[in-house]
């Protein structure tokens, strides 16, 4: 179980710079160019992807491994957005986590599927 988390924590890291890495350290490149390097980078993040999603659906159900990618997705691209691309940190998103809070709960209150 841990495991498929780790997995979708480093699919992450790899799928939010190959959707917006780019638009810093691409800027000034031709869009092709950062079509490839994005379409290569997120070869890194299938190679994560798929096998924790496998992992995943032995211990989750398939909504609640969707809302625990999404909680990931949201983690990562919040740290991304503001060490890397250097966008402010303000009340939206502590307001948008409080949202996502609800959606694990919700999705996780009956517990884990029996397997």
């Amino acid at each position: 179980m841990v495991k498929s988390i780790i997995f979708l924590l480093v699919s992450n890291l790899f799928m939010t710079y190959a959707w917006y890495g780019h638009l810093k350290s691409l800027k000034s490149s031709p869009l092709w160019i950062a079509i490839l390097v994005s379409w290569g980078v997120a070869f890194f993040e299938y190679c994560f992807q798929v096998p924790a999603n496998r992992m995943g659906h032995q211990y989750f159900s398939l909504p609640q491994l969707k809302i625990i990618q999404e909680v990931i997705t949201m983690l990562v691209f919040a740290l991304f957005a503001v060490f890397y691309m250097g966008v402010a940190l303000n009340r939206n998103f502590f307001y948008s986590s409080l949202c996502l809070v609800g959606a694990v709960y919700f999705m996780f209150r009956d517990g884990l599927p029996v397997q």
